[in-house]
């Protein structure tokens, strides 16, 4: 089994080279590492410094860059896509390697993430480091759950489904691209099954350095959620709570924001998400003008 390690980047080498350095510490090598970038400054001097790395370049946005690290694997039975930030454990690509070939149905496998710095201020890669080195993983293996999505921070596909299918990221989500790993993963279902591995672990930073502005994203959370129902890959009964939900929690918090959240950015650009489908243009590429 050949697996691919895909790390999408933009203007964070500093935590990239955090990221790839820990990959070093796998007890399952990968075959292949790619990081796709935009421009030389999203990865300074890493290939110098990680000569064994594959680095690609594609136009901005995280399905298009994605997509190219897709076109450049054919030799693989495998991809597991992480986030720049994303700090992985030890034991990730063993667990992903043992489970896969316990599952021959499994198409999608996403990992346990133990800590989010996304939903939070974020975590530093010392912290993340003492988190994972007093994780307790369990000895199994191949412990896993059914699983509704794959989180594009930690996640894996098989390949063969996703090449004789034509699969790919969808580019009409543009930027930090908004569900993206749900619309690809669910995508995946009629061909097998996806599962959450209890043995592949690690650590989301969610670094705010590179993140859409808050009027962007908050656009996102509302149209992007319909656009995907519309399209079929996120049941209706979950986009339209989540879309609700976010309108609520980013109104409710703006009141009292989080110093590291532009609440009120966020709410803002929901209402104009909002009021762009009332009036039938409810668009995922809108973001690009705002």
């Amino acid at each position: 089994m050949r697996i691919a390690i895909g790390i999408a980047t933009r203007g964070r080498p500093a935590i990239l080279a955090e990221t790839l350095r820990e990959l070093d510490l796998q007890t399952r090598a990968p075959d292949r590492i790619l990081v796709c970038h935009v421009t030389p400054s999203d990865v300074d001097d890493l290939p110098l410094r990680f000569p064994g790395v594959e680095f690609l370049t594609a136009e901005a946005g995280l399905p298009r860059q994605r997509n190219r690290i897709l076109d450049a694997i054919p030799d693989c039975d495998v991809v597991l896509f992480l986030d720049d930030d994303f700090i992985a454990a030890p034991r990730w690509l063993a667990a992903l390697e043992a489970v896969l070939r316990a599952e021959p149905g499994c198409v999608v496998a996403t990992g346990t993430v133990i800590a989010d710095g996304a939903k939070g201020p974020g975590i530093t890669p010392e912290e993340a480091r003492a988190l994972i080195a007093t994780d307790t993983p369990p000895t199994d293996l191949t412990a896993r759950h059914a699983h509704f999505n794959g989180y594009g921070c930690n996640m894996a596909l098989r390949l063969a489904p996703v090449h004789a299918h034509g699969l790919r990221f969808d580019e009409r989500l543009p930027l930090y691209a908004w569900y993206e790993d749900i619309d690809l993963t669910r995508r995946m279902l009629p061909y097998g099954t996806i599962l959450r591995l209890e043995g592949a672990r690690g650590v989301h930073l969610g670094v705010k350095q590179g993140r859409v502005p808050g009027l962007r994203l908050g656009y996102s959370q509302v149209v992007n959620p319909i656009y995907l129902a519309r399209k079929g890959s996120f049941p209706w009964s979950h986009a339209l709570p989540s879309a609700g939900r976010h309108c609520l929690i980013n109104l409710l918090r703006s009141l009292r924001p989080e110093p590291e959240v532009d609440r009120w950015g966020r709410f803002k650009g929901n209402m104009l998400g909002v009021w762009d489908l009332l009036r039938g243009r409810g668009d995922p590429g809108r973001i690009l003008r705002l």
